[in-house]
């Protein structure tokens, strides 16, 4: 089974290495034993994404409705139609960083729930779980914090560019889309 030459320096060990996914000991009988299997990837599918995505939509509704409901209250159209307000009453400066603020602690909720998730022993969210999902680098390890938060904010990018780079997996060989790209990782099924 000599695909290619082993490396003549591990060979007098008795290991003879054919390609990165094998690395086969030969025995006294010449019996090759595979320390390292092969093991078949299946890639998750467009709708599966999809509704895994819908799923932590749900998982994160009730947060980002506290937020906008109870930690901003000022966050409503002003009624005030005096000289001071800005855009003559309709809305006002308490308007303008109310809903600023409120923007940026859901971006950053999700932003942190999916990387702390998909960084976890479990390597998914609570959406992928059920449908038997998980994220991992392009050589199958888990992913790491920081590599799960840029692949996140690489989200972003994703939905700026008209939701394109969600569509992208609909003709790559890996069903990457373009913030698992930009990141280096797969969603695989369990």
């Amino acid at each position: 089974m000599a695909l290619i030459e082993p490396l003549s320096v591990l060979s007098k060990f008795g290991i003879s290495i054919y390609t990165a996914n094998f690395i086969q000991t030969k025995c006294m009988n010449e019996v090759e034993i595979s320390i390292f299997p092969e093991v078949t990837v299946e890639y998750a599918t467009f709708w599966q994404r999809f509704a895994s995505a819908f799923l932590d939509g749900m998982v994160l509704l009730i947060p980002n409705m506290l937020i906008s409901n109870f930690l901003i209250p000022n966050l409503s159209i002003s009624k005030s139609v005096g000289a001071d307000s800005f855009y003559h009453g309709l809305i006002d400066s308490h308007f303008l960083t109310a809903a600023f603020t409120q923007q940026m602690l859901q971006i950053a909720l999700s932003l942190f729930y999916f990387a702390i998730m998909e960084s976890s022993r479990a390597q998914a969210t609570i959406g992928k779980q059920a449908l038997g999902l998980k994220v991992t680098s392009t050589t199958g390890e888990p992913i790491a914090f920081t590599k799960a938060l840029g692949r996140n904010a690489g989200k972003l990018v994703s939905k700026i560019i008209f939701f394109i780079g969600y569509f992208m997996m609909l003709w790559d060989d890996r069903n990457q889309t373009l913030h698992d790209r930009m990141a280096g990782s797969l969603v695989v099924k369990k």
